[in-house]
């Protein structure tokens, strides 16, 4: 090679910027052109692509059915109250717990001061933050029961 650049008087620097030059523009075009190639990677057979949105919202819950829901309730407590005697616990009275359970209207249970107090205080941090960003401070208290609702609503 070096023998025959020799010959016709070229540099081998030269000859490199010419290799680069001639194939930039077929590279360039290569890849212009790949666009579509590159639209099917990930998705097919084996795929990870992820599923499209479903057409319909879902159908609402079916009715609970409320003699399903005792025996299960009840199977629960049994095998709690078992594990508890196999501690060498004392045994739960499972009829008083299944009344408790099965008692409650559907609300949920009610939140305990200090998860209250813990959002409060987040609201009151996130008004901080507001203001020195120089926004105007939310209601502390609309906040509160606003974020309350939110992680209410987050076990449905």
């Amino acid at each position: 090679m070096v023998l025959a650049l020799s010959m016709i008087g070229m540099k081998s620097g030269y000859v490199l910027a010419a290799i680069t030059l001639l194939a930039l523009p077929i590279a360039a075009t290569a890849f212009a052109n790949s666009g579509p190639a590159w639209e099917g990677v990930g998705k097919g057979r084996f795929g990870l692509a992820p599923m499209p949105p479903p057409s319909r919202l879902p159908a609402p819950a079916a009715p609970i059915d409320r003699a399903l829901q005792a025996a299960e309730a009840r199977q629960m407590l049994e095998a709690k109250s078992y594990r508890r005697l196999r501690r060498g616990e004392a045994p739960l009275d499972v009829e008083a717990e299944l009344a408790s359970l099965l008692a409650a209207d559907g609300s949920p249970p009610p939140l305990d001061e200090k998860l209250r107090d813990e959002i409060r205080d987040h609201v009151i941090a996130h008004n901080e933050r507001r203001m020195r960003g120089g926004q105007e401070p939310l209601d502390v208290v609309a906040e509160t029961k606003h974020q309350l609702a939110d992680f209410i609503r987050l076990g449905q």
